[in-house]
């Protein structure tokens, strides 16, 4: 996989283990030559990761709503390619468009609402991408949880956890990419 989209939480306000987390990341996929699809800012655990992934050779997409950037939010001088959308829907789906892959790590309600999106994208067949949520610090824990009750009580069918990986570390994220293969998934896709 060459692109793979990382959706992380753009606040410089969290505790060191998640820059630690997302950092380690972006080494990795540099390191492998996966280029990294992201919000295009120099803002938190995204830039973490992002800065990384330059620092060890390979590339940097920015996607950014141009509201933001002309908020003075964008990062147009790191990228290899820097994309402006109209909005962050528009935004959304460039992301997916040019990547063959998510990772999330921990973020707020941007990326709880990203995450959402794929899986759903997923579930209908609309792709067949990895989506690994990286559970840094146990923080995807109760979100998890609650995955399983939508399932316990029939919101969602049984084996809908086979559409996400959940990695415990950035190690076991980029492995999980790197094996991937569309045909391993035993989800039907039917809801």
């Amino acid at each position: 996989m060459t692109n793979i989209c990382v959706f992380a939480s753009s606040s410089d306000n969290l505790d060191e283990i998640y820059y630690k987390d997302a950092s380690e990341l972006g080494r990795l996929m540099g390191k492998n030559g996966i280029n990294i699809v992201y919000g295009g800012s120099r803002l938190g655990m995204m830039y973490a990761c992002a800065s990384q992934v330059k620092a060890n050779g390979a590339g940097i997409i920015g996607v950014m709503p141009q509201r933001l950037y002309d908020m003075g939010y964008g990062n147009s001088e790191d990228c290899s390619e820097f994309i402006l959308t109209a909005g962050m829907r528009e935004r959304k789906a460039k992301m997916d468009e040019i990547s063959e892959g998510v990772i999330a790590l921990a973020g707020g309600f941007g990326t709880l609402e990203e995450i959402s999106e794929m899986i759903v994208q997923k579930q209908l067949g609309y792709n067949k991408k990895p989506i690994v949520l990286l559970n840094t610090n146990g923080f995807y824990n109760d979100l998890i949880k609650f995955f399983d009750t939508m399932i316990q009580n029939k919101f969602a069918k049984k084996g809908t956890e086979e559409l996400y990986y959940i990695a415990e570390t950035p190690k076991d994220a980029i492995e999980y990419i790197k094996t991937y293969s569309e045909h391993s998934l035993s989800f039907s896709g039917k809801f």
